[in-house]
């Protein structure tokens, strides 16, 4: 049977036609969204298809309405996930930007996403809270917030990350030459 495939061989060359899913994970402040940013204008630039999910234009579009429960975070999530799928389904590398706090949902962000590509933003909390731009941090800590990831509700660390980067001390040059790295992609 010469010039056909396998059913296997048709599904990895699918899952060859699939973008990265590049989900950036770490507390607020952390650097994820600066980062996301700084990789997304290095594709570009390369020539890839590449677009962009922030967590916190996400929550006033797709994922408005819901609250920072447990479930609801996880509901977040899986929204994200979804896009993201259609996109990388299409051949674009997607940079997704959200806290991700919990385990359970970066494990559902991977069984999901052929492509996924976990990347821990790595940063002190004291670090965030001294970056903390938006005054959520100072808001948490005066009991205005409740449920707010690393003061009131959990980060769990991820244990098995793809990719760990520093913003505190890794430049961005340097963050964005390892996810390039990772991927595949000459810096």
């Amino acid at each position: 049977m010469s010039g056909s495939r396998s059913l296997q061989q048709a599904g990895e060359s699918n899952l060859n036609s699939y973008g990265n899913v590049l989900w950036f994970t770490g507390l607020s402040g952390a650097g994820k969204t600066t980062t996301a940013e700084y990789v997304l204008a290095g594709l570009r630039k390369r020539g890839r298809q590449v677009e962009m999910l922030d967590g916190d234009e996400l929550r006033t579009t797709i994922c408005k309405g819901l609250g920072f429960s447990r479930e609801d975070r996880m509901e977040n999530v899986k929204r994200i996930a979804y896009v993201a799928g259609l996109l990388s389904k299409h051949g674009v590398d997607v940079l997704v930007s959200a806290i991700t706090p919990y385990a359970e949902m970066r494990e559902h962000a991977r069984k999901v996403l052929p492509r996924y590509v976990e990347i821990y933003v790595e940063c002190p909390l004291e670090e965030c809270e001294r970056r903390d731009v938006k005054g959520l941090y100072a808001k948490a800590r005066r009991g205005e917030l409740q449920r707010f990831t690393g003061i009131s509700d959990p980060y769990e660390i991820p244990l098995s990350p793809d990719i760990t980067i520093s913003t505190l001390s890794g430049s961005l040059a340097a963050n964005e030459a390892a996810i390039l790295d990772f991927i595949g992609v000459k810096a």
